[in-house]
């Protein structure tokens, strides 16, 4: 059961990635939990009452390095792309389960302008470069079925990975996310899916 819960939380989590996610997208800060609702604020500084699921998929996200991502990693990253073809990483998630179609490149992801998500698996080919030669940042080769993608991490790139996580983890002053929050008449959201971080560490 825990197994198949991970892979859905992080099928989930991967689909971050898709330009046209169900549902809405919010994120905030949880202020307390009542039972299974959430009452939180918004990263715009607004209330948000969230009503999970009773049986809520909550994802962990936790802080993670550079060193983390190692060949054979399958990561998702939110970039700008390069006059070089190469991708600078704004954001990269690492999976510890690959989507089922093993990954994809597009152009519009939403969290920058002009922005592209890579997900896919890193290469050995790809893992080092710049980071040994000194020559600039560290990149990575990124492979997916259609083709591959360099990707460049600068130092300010945020980089987390994901764990399954439980209702244990939704707590006062943590960080949370969900991409599938549904509006109901009365201003309120429900949810069945749930990022959190964990440690301090903030879901994107």
């Amino acid at each position: 059961m825990a197994t198949t819960a991970l892979a859905a939380a992080l099928t989930v989590s991967a689909a971050y990635a898709q330009q046209q996610p169900q549902g809405q997208r919010l994120a905030g800060t949880i202020e307390r939990v009542d039972g299974n609702t959430i009452h939180a604020k918004g990263r715009d500084g607004g209330a948000i009452t969230l009503k999970l699921a009773d049986d809520v998929e909550v994802t962990a996200v936790l802080k993670a390095t550079l060193a983390d991502i190692r060949p054979g990693t399958y990561i998702g990253s939110g970039a700008v792309p390069q006059a070089d073809g190469s991708q600078t990483a704004v954001e990269v998630h690492i999976f510890e389960q690959p989507q089922r179609d093993g990954g994809h490149h597009y152009s519009g992801w939403y969290g920058t302008p002009n922005g592209t998500m890579t997900n896919g698996f890193v290469q050995p080919a790809g893992a080092v470069g710049a980071a040994l030669t000194g020559t600039g940042d560290p990149s990575f080769l990124v492979t997916y079925p259609q083709g591959e993608k360099r990707v460049v991490v600068p130092a300010n790139a945020h980089i987390v990975r994901y764990e399954t996580g439980n209702k244990g983890d939704l707590k006062a002053g943590t960080s949370f996310r969900t991409q599938e929050a549904a509006r109901q008449a009365d201003g309120t959201y429900t949810t069945s899916r749930i990022s959190v971080g964990r440690d301090g560490a903030r879901p994107f």
